[in-house]
C-alpha cells in the first residue's frame, strides 16, 4: 500500500447476523462488495477477508471479487488464516493466527512485497518472534468485549505501550473497538484499529468508517516503521 500501515483496518463480517434477521444465510456477495466499498469510501486503509466456515469454492470466488474491488480502489486486501487462498487470488497478503503458517513460510510463498500480519493476542513474546520471522505488523486483542470473539483474552492497554517501545513495526488493536474507546488505543500506541461490527453493522458504513478515521486525523502524528 502507499504510505505506512496506519488507520482503519476493516475486517469483513462472516455472515448476516449483524445485518439482517436471517443469521443462517451467507452474506450475498454483492452486498459484501458494496459494504467493503462503503468502508473504503469512509477511509479504510486495509481490508481483511475473514471467512472461517464457508465452502472452499465460495470463499475463492468471494476473495477474488474482493481483491479486484480493492485493487480498483487502491486498498490492499488481506486474507485471514488461509495462505493458499491468498496466493490463489493474488491478495496483497495474509493474516496468520496461532495455528496458521509461520510468517517466514508465508513470506517465502507470497514474496517480499506481501503484507503479512500475525495475531499475538496478549503476548509481547509472540509479537517479537513474529517480527523476527518477518511480519509486517502484529495484532493484539481483544481489548474490549467482543461479540465476534466473546472468550478472547483481554490484554491491558499498556501492552501497546510496551510493544511500541520494543517493536519497530505497526501495531494493530482489535476487539470491541468503538469510536468512543478507540482513542485510548491510539494514545497507547496502536497504529491501526481492526474493526468488524463497528463498521459493517452500522446503518451508514461510510459514516461509521469516517468516525474511526477522524481519530487518527486528530491524534498523534503518524509513526514511521521499517519492514
Amino acid at each position: 500500500m502507499n504510505g505506512p500501515l496506519r488507520g482503519l483496518y476493516a475486517i469483513t463480517p462472516e455472515d448476516t447476523a449483524a445485518q439482517t434477521s436471517a443469521p443462517d444465510k451467507a452474506l450475498p456477495d454483492q452486498v459484501l462488495l458494496g459494504q467493503v466499498a462503503a468502508a473504503i469510501a469512509g477511509g479504510a486503509r486495509l481490508v481483511q477477508y475473514r471467512d472461517k466456515s464457508g465452502p472452499g469454492r465460495h470463499r475463492h470466488a468471494r476473495a477474488a471479487a474482493l481483491v479486484q474491488l480493492c485493487q480498483t480502489l487502491g486498498v490492499p486486501l488481506i486474507v485471514n488464516d488461509d495462505l493458499e487462498l491468498a496466493l490463489a487470488v493474488g491478495a496483497a497478503g495474509v493474516h496468520l493466527g496461532r495455528d496458521d503458517a509461520d510468517p517466514a513460510a508465508a513470506r517465502a510463498r507470497l514474496g517480499a512485497d506481501a503484507i503479512i500480519g500475525v495475531s499475538c493476542y496478549d503476548s509481547l513474546d509472540l509479537a517479537e518472534a513474529a517480527k523476527q520471522a518477518g511480519a509486517d505488523y502484529v495484532a493484539f486483542g481483544s481489548f474490549f468485549p467482543s461479540a465476534v470473539k466473546p472468550h478472547a483474552v483481554r490484554p491491558a492497554l499498556d501492552l501497546l505501550t510496551r510493544a511500541r517501545a520494543r517493536l519497530a513495526i505497526p501495531l494493530v488493536a482489535i476487539g470491541g473497538i468503538t469510536p468512543q474507546n478507540a482513542g485510548l488505543l491510539i494514545a497507547a500506541g496502536a497504529d491501526m484499529l481492526a474493526v468488524i461490527t463497528g463498521i459493517f453493522a452500522a446503518p451508514d458504513i461510510t459514516a461509521a468508517a469516517r468516525a474511526y478515521c477522524r481519530l487518527f486525523d486528530t491524534g498523534a502524528r503518524p509513526r514511521e516503521h521499517s519492514r
